[in-house]
């Protein structure tokens, strides 16, 4: 026997999709978010707005998402993509339920080596 109570309506703010597709994102090697990508390390302990560079839109409970990007030099740009499109899917529809129907990703930038090292050293 099924119950079908209801307790109420769960609504989740597009900034917390954001939050959530931008750590996934960051998650994968040699990927920054964009304008951001010096300041990765400390994006990673929350620091830093994780959804600066995503937008999203939900429409009947279906999700997009675009995401601006930094890759480090040296990667590639098509294998890296399909990874954080992987990864963010799979972090947004085990979070919050909703379906994801695209995840756009645009490379607005690559990292250098000597970027990621001055990183480092600070």
């Amino acid at each position: 026997m099924e119950d079908n109570k209801s307790f109420g309506q769960v609504e989740i703010a597009d900034e917390v999709i954001a939050i959530i597709a931008g750590t996934a994102a960051v998650e994968t090697t040699g990927v920054y978010m964009a304008g951001n990508y010096t300041d990765s390390l400390v994006k990673l302990f929350g620091k830093k707005n994780l959804a600066k560079g995503v937008k999203v839109d939900v429409e009947d409970g279906e999700v997009t998402l675009e995401l601006e990007v930094a890759v480090e030099y040296g990667v590639s740009i098509k294998k890296t993509a399909e990874e954080v499109q992987k990864k963010v899917v799979n972090a947004v529809e085990t979070m919050t339920g909703l379906k994801v129907v695209a995840v756009n990703v645009n490379v607005a930038a690559i990292a250098s080596h000597k970027s990621k090292a001055k990183e480092e050293a600070e």
